[in-house]
């Protein structure tokens, strides 16, 4: 709620006449080439954005076919421009035999016939572009389909000219005189990370599932191909990339088997390859420097030390990577924990001292790889709901660096109520319980379901939750969705929370205005104020003199707390409550309070 006549007059322009950042995204595309510094930080508009990730399957169903395309994001690009964000990421559109969800990739230059057509694209890049928004798209390019041309070829015999588009070995003799893998590296999606193919008589590498095998970036015309296919896309229009598993592409040499300690942790090495910067530097020189565009890189096996070592602006590689440590923070494998507020915490503050003025962060705490904030980290009862979420969705828009929406974080959408495996969708849940439950038997059906419940990718994938009439609104009453919706659509959903001036929706909307006019919480500096309080995350954002409060009581518990150092909280600008304590040393939070002040 705002609570401030001076917050509503600072937002009115962009609440009331305009999309919170589309006058922020022009102001700052005009001074991307602005030799002036802000806090030692280069201004760049993807620095200033906020991004919004669309799954494209679960978004919205145009034609009744229970899956969501590109038509479909079409019909609520206001929605979204209304929200204010500057950013959508599109997940992989492209033709693909599905066997993860598009992100196996048979054609890049071809749209996945469940999404539409190219004509669709472009329609939908064309409304992009006319609400003054930017799109950036999933690049997959470790591995391809099997599916895709160069692999059918490249299967097809040893001297074919894709032989050695992707890896190829004969495998070894084991102790017991059977064939058997190259090495023992194993697939993120369960067994090993080989397959071998009749065909031929060898073995592809496939890290990912057996229908995605690796490309082999040390082919210098994998690399060519690659190239050409991002012109493609950004001389059709995008703005960037989202770059799948991007560090993993250089192979260690040789290939050897991981040793029991590299296996505890096989991400480490293989984004470690000795060739991972030559390769990004290249494409850096031949394709995106020659664009304004932003490329940002999912980073498994990266720690937050090695980070600058890819968005360092002087390396010239990417832009920003997405760390996993605050996703992550409560995972231990399958199994989500309760979080522990000051380990939180800590991230953010070593990310702080880490990255320095040439390098730029990424906040999130969601995408289709996480289930919901809200379940996850928040309290997703009917009691606490919204107001956790709202809480989330404040501090990820006001800490440091890019931030990052995924769809229906602005609903508040929760966790779906899984019960079965038959329930799941995702080839890494289905894989692993077919490998740990019904092979090995080291879990049974009971203990890995209730493992799965609460971290399965597919909680974040059911579908848009657009109205309370059948399926939601994401498809017609008669169609089957390819995922089932959550059943508490009926209470959480667009229709109600867009007019509703108290909803997660709306508040998020002030939240990305603020931010918008706000320069502080774009290249301000971060300090955390109680970093061992185990209820309270209490920080400052400032810049050039201006200093803002941000404070959030992580429990459902009320709390009088005295902010440290005899500071006084400042003019209240935002909250989830309708809170009214400006200038004072103590402030009385409810659960889940949060609040924003300017000093």
């Amino acid at each position: 709620m705002i609570q401030t006549s001076v917050l509503a007059a600072l937002l009115a322009a962009s609440l009331i006449t305009s999309p919170a950042a589309s006058h922020g995204q022009q102001v700052a595309s005009e001074r991307d080439t602005a030799s002036h510094l802000i806090n030692g930080y280069e201004p760049k508009w993807w620095k200033e954005a906020v991004v919004y990730q669309i799954y494209p399957r679960s978004f919205q169903d145009s034609n009744g076919d229970g899956i969501g395309d590109l038509k479909g994001i079409t019909q609520h690009l206001d929605y979204l421009q209304k929200l204010g964000v500057n950013v959508i990421w599109l997940s992989p559109h492209f033709a693909s035999p599905n066997a993860d969800n598009g992100y196996d990739i048979s054609d890049y230059r071809a749209i996945m016939a469940d999404f539409g057509t190219m004509a669709d694209f472009d329609a939908m890049l064309a409304g992009i572009k006319q609400r003054h928004m930017r799109l950036i798209i999933d690049l997959v390019a470790n591995h391809t389909s099997d599916e895709h041309k160069w692999f059918v070829e490249s299967r097809s015999s040893k001297d074919n000219p894709y032989r050695d588009f992707y890896f190829w070995r004969p495998g070894k003799t084991g102790p017991d005189g059977k064939l058997e893998p190259h090495n023992n590296y194993r697939s993120v999606f369960s067994g090993s990370a080989w397959q071998f193919d009749p065909k031929t008589n060898e073995y592809y590498l496939h890290y990912f599932a057996v229908k995605q095998p690796d490309l082999n970036w040390d082919n210098p015309k994998v690399r060519q191909e690659v190239f050409s296919i991002m012109r493609f896309w950004l001389d059709k229009g995008v703005d960037g990339f989202r770059m799948d598993v991007i560090p993993i592409i250089s192979k260690q040499p040789g290939m050897p088997d991981l040793t029991p300690e590299q296996l505890k942790n096989e991400f480490a090495v293989f984004a470690a390859g000795p060739h991972r910067d030559e390769y990004l530097q290249q494409m850096n020189r031949e394709v995106l420097s020659k664009y304004n565009d932003m490329s940002v890189g999912e980073a498994a096996g990266i720690t937050l030390a090695q980070e600058p070592e890819l968005v360092d602006d002087r390396r010239h590689e990417l832009n920003e990577i997405f760390n996993f440590d605050a996703v992550r923070v409560n995972r231990r494998g399958r199994k989500v924990e309760p979080l522990v507020l000051t380990d939180l915490k800590a991230i953010y503050t070593n990310h702080e001292k880490v990255l320095g003025k040439h390098d730029w962060d990424t906040v999130f705490l969601s995408n289709h790889d996480n289930p919901r904030i809200v379940s996850t980290f928040g309290d997703d009862s009917p009691e606490f709901r919204v107001a956790s979420a709202k809480l989330f969705e404040a501090m990820i828009l006001t800490l440091k660096g890019t931030p990052y929406l995924f769809q229906g974080d602005e609903l508040g959408m929760t966790n779906y109520p899984f019960k079965t495996i038959s329930d799941y969708n995702d080839i890494e849940a289905k894989n692993a319980w077919k490998d740990e439950v019904e092979t090995r038997h080291t879990l049974s059906a009971d203990q890995y379901l209730a493992e799965l419940r609460g971290s399965s990718r597919d909680n974040a994938r059911t579908p848009m939750q657009w109205t309370n009439g059948p399926n939601a609104g994401f498809t017609t009453a008669s169609a089957k969705p390819w995922l089932a919706v959550n059943p508490n659509y009926t209470s959480i959903n667009a229709a109600q929370e867009t007019p509703d001036p108290n909803s997660v929706y709306n508040y998020t909307r002030q939240l990305i205005a603020l931010r918008a006019q706000t320069p502080a919480f774009v290249y301000g500096g971060f300090k955390d104020l109680d970093p061992n309080h185990p209820q309270i995350f209490v920080y400052t954002r400032t810049l050039n003199g201006d200093q803002y409060l941000i404070i959030h009581n992580f429990s459902s518990q009320p709390i009088d707390y005295t902010l440290p150092d005899n500071m006084k909280a400042g003019t209240m600008l935002l909250a989830n409550y309708s809170s009214h304590e400006n200038s004072s040393t103590i402030l009385h939070l409810k659960g889940w309070e949060s609040r924003i002040y300017k000093q």
